[in-house]
């Protein structure tokens, strides 16, 4: 979806349509989602509101509606299972589709995006992108190309030099950091960093090193999964005043504590590995996390071990954000070993 949670908004106010959003915010938050308006001035999601608001004077706040967020997503949804059943969600506005089998027997998978789209803007207003190759990563690096309310085809036989002349910064899975990293050694685009080896791509990048090695050639041999296992759930806070004494800071915990225990609790999950999170006053991050062997199981555990945390925190400085989260749950099942997929494809354009 194309700027989703800020479309959602602008399109049930129409007093804000054109305008520069961005949903979430405020006085102490971050954005979780800025109109288009918005990004033309710099102000991106996770950016704080202030810095937001500096970019963008005239930038107008909207509290988020997740519940609306999420009727939405199951409309959409429900469009995608009319194609095929194999959808993988990777969150409220984002899911990939193998189509390669589809319900509706239609051999252009280019045809299939533009009917999609079609039907999520008559049936909720929105706008979306979509992107088509032969695997997930190209899929997804093609999606973003004809951003907002268009779509991207890479065949196959021009995957190669497409991605020769994709800037490694368009990588999906290479981050900021890593992307500087990346220019400081000469890697500039796809067609440099394939003339690295796997040895040294390994050692400069580490575990990623073998996974840019593949995606680099067009190799991602992930398979759509469309019942993704959930691998961790997340509670967390920002202050709209600093917390500076022990006591706050325990109260907060206490209060994450019960709030992770009822979400858990709901979906009858346990976990083993409890991580807090710090977020300080100057945006520096510290994260600790402790395992046991037998799973979590009430908010006083998870109350006690998060105070254990804290105090292996490195600095004593005002805390902006708390949050706990668990992982290694009960919900987790050994990956498939997945092969990459075939999908025959006809001559057509893209939109």
């Amino acid at each position: 979806m194309d700027a989703f949670y800020a479309s959602v908004e602008q399109y049930d106010n129409p007093a804000l349509r054109g305008k520069p959003i961005a949903v979430g915010g405020g006085h102490r938050g971050v954005v979780s989602a800025a109109s288009y308006e918005a990004r033309k001035f710099g102000v991106r999601s996770a950016m704080p509101s202030k810095t937001a608001k500096e970019k963008c004077p005239h930038l107008i706040f909207v509290p988020p509606r997740f519940p609306r967020y999420k009727e939405i997503s199951r409309k959409i949804r429900e469009i995608f299972h009319e194609y095929t059943d194999l959808v993988e969600p990777l969150s409220l506005d984002e899911a990939y589709l193998d189509v390669t089998e589809n319900k509706k027997g239609i051999e252009s998978a280019n045809q299939i995006a533009k009917e999609i789209r079609q039907k999520i803007f008559e049936e909720t207003g929105l706008t979306a992108s979509a992107g088509i190759s032969i695997n997930k990563f190209l899929a997804k690096v093609a999606s973003d190309i004809n951003k907002p309310n268009g779509q991207k085809t890479i065949h196959p036989y021009k995957i190669e030099g497409f991605l020769e002349e994709l800037p490694v910064e368009k990588f999906y899975g290479v981050g900021k950091v890593t992307a500087n990293k990346m220019f400081s050694l000469g890697i500039y685009k796809g067609k440099d960093l394939k003339k690295r080896s796997i040895e040294d791509l390994t050692r400069m990048f580490g575990k990623s090193g073998a996974y840019y090695y593949n995606v680099v050639r067009g190799i991602h041999n992930s398979e759509v999964k469309p019942h993704r296992i959930q691998k961790s759930v997340a509670v967390e806070r920002t202050f709209f005043e600093d917390l500076f004494d022990e006591q706050q800071v325990n109260e907060k915990i206490e209060s994450l504590s019960e709030e992770l225990h009822q979400r858990l609790q709901k979906n009858n999950i346990l976990g083993r590995t409890l991580t807090l999170k710090i977020k300080y006053k100057d945006f520096s991050l510290f994260t600790r996390s402790m395992t046991k062997e037998e799973y979590f199981a009430s908010p006083q555990q998870y109350f006690n071990t998060g105070k254990k945390l804290w105090e292996l925190r490195p600095f004593d400085k005002p805390v902006r954000l708390l949050g706990l989260s668990l992982s290694h749950l009960n919900t987790e099942e050994k990956k498939q070993v997945s092969v990459q997929l075939k999908i025959p494809f006809k001559e057509f354009e893209d939109q």
